[in-house]
């Protein structure tokens, strides 16, 4: 199991949780806007991170 590809995959599922807990917030109007927008962005950084690394990561016998 490649390791790179791991973090990768947790990092993914941890943004799509980001993004999900923003948008929530927002449709809720739950929360101040400078928290939706710190969890929108961390959400992006996380997903768009995990998802180059898991595409950029080669797999190895």
């Amino acid at each position: 199991m490649n390791l790179k590809r791991t973090f990768g995959a947790i990092l993914t599922v941890l943004g799509i949780i980001g993004l999900i807990y923003a948008g929530i917030s927002i449709i809720q109007h739950s929360a101040q806007y400078t928290s939706i927008t710190v969890f929108g962005i961390i959400g992006l950084l996380f997903f768009f991170s995990g998802i180059g690394l898991v595409r950029v990561t080669k797999d190895e016998a």
